[in-house]
């Protein structure tokens, strides 16, 4: 088992190509809770992320209900800006599924009571957010290097 990654209801196609990617460098399954903004044919999401395809476990949930029922025994853990424990101070397991938000929305708040844990990013002051791949790269890395999973 491996620590997994998951994107709440993309917006944006590239940045789903960018994590299938990363997921596939780092031998991490990705979850793609639907719905997305875009159609899974669009040029720049196959564009960004075609050399990785073949080589990613992508797993796609047409909602998040499916996705909860599909998850089994995983943790899930809520990377979010407005979290209370830092990165850095949690301890992940190889179960664990990490989250990311919506890039223009982030998680619903009704839907906060599902996750077993979230954490944050600590970052300079007087800054919103960064990019949701750049942000599942620094968690899923923590996590693998707290793991020990390939």
């Amino acid at each position: 088992m491996s620590v997994a990654l998951a994107l709440y209801q993309p917006d944006i196609p590239q940045n789903v190509g960018a994590a299938m990617r990363l997921c596939a460098c780092l031998a991490a399954p990705l979850h793609i809770i639907e719905p997305t903004t875009f159609a899974w044919k669009d040029r720049e999401f196959r564009r960004t992320g075609m050399d990785y395809m073949e080589h990613v476990s992508l797993l796609r949930h047409s909602s998040w209900e499916k996705f909860l029922a599909a998850r089994g025994q995983n943790r899930l853990v809520l990377v979010e800006t407005d979290a209370q424990t830092p990165l850095w101070d949690f301890t992940f397991q190889p179960c664990d599924i990490l989250v990311m938000g919506r890039e223009s929305a982030g998680i619903p708040r009704d839907i906060y009571n599902k996750f077993n844990a979230s954490v944050y990013i600590p970052m300079a002051p007087d800054v919103r957010s960064m990019n949701v791949v750049t942000a599942a790269a620094i968690a899923l890395g923590e996590a693998k290097r707290q793991t020990r999973h390939p």
